[in-house]
């Protein structure tokens, strides 16, 4: 739901800034925060998107600069952008992550290790960290540990590591903005009036109203 869109009528109580957190809020529905998390989480993006419009650069809270690197190329591998969508970067997932790793303790530790596990992988294959390998030498070493049945049992940590990042990528991307608009979500659309579901959907379900 762009901002842009949303134009409530005069006295309704509601400001832009309402109608944009509750678009950001409803998505967090399906992640398996409590209520207030969801609500901080709504903050947080909100307070990157306004400094983003000023044109303030985003200063990582946990992740450290050559972390914050590697992050990024990662998850723009994982949901990189296509002809519908931006990347997950574009998304503003590491944000997300950010966010995330400061909030909920738990998360530190796989992440910090999966990322030095990764490093350390390109090191010794290609002399060099994750970051600055080319594309093709991180798909390499991403198709070892992104297929569970088929990685190595040496790889084990890798595989652990990969598919929780893709689970924390996709959680991040979907609960977006652009991530909703991806998958055509629109249970958070702003309705101002309410004049029932439409006859093709009744019709299709069986039922009318009496």
């Amino acid at each position: 739901m762009k901002p842009e869109a949303v134009k409530p009528e005069a006295g309704n109580g509601f400001s832009r800034r309402d109608v944009v957190k509750a678009a950001l809020v409803a998505p967090l529905a399906f992640i398996p925060f409590a209520e207030a998390d969801a609500t901080r989480a709504a903050n947080h993006a909100m307070a990157v998107l306004e400094g983003q419009a000023a044109g303030a650069p985003y200063a990582p809270k946990f992740f450290h600069a050559d972390e914050w690197k590697e992050l990024r190329v990662l998850v723009n591998l994982i949901i990189p952008k296509d002809e519908r969508s931006g990347s997950a970067t574009d998304a503003g997932v590491p944000e997300f992550m950010d966010f995330i790793c400061m909030e909920y303790p738990g998360y530190q530790t796989w992440v910090r290790d999966g990322l030095r596990w990764l490093d350390a992988l390109a090191y010794d294959t290609y002399h060099k960290n994750f970051a600055n390998c080319s594309d093709a030498e991180r798909r390499a070493m991403l198709d070892q540990i992104a297929w569970p049945a088929k990685a190595t049992p040496e790889m084990r940590a890798g595989v652990q590591f990969f598919n929780n990042m893709r689970d924390f990528t996709a959680s991040g991307f979907f609960s977006s903005e652009m991530g909703v608009k991806d998958i055509g979500y629109i249970g958070n659309t702003w309705v101002m009036e309410w004049k029932g579901c439409p006859k093709p959907a009744l019709d299709h379900l069986g039922v009318r109203y009496t």
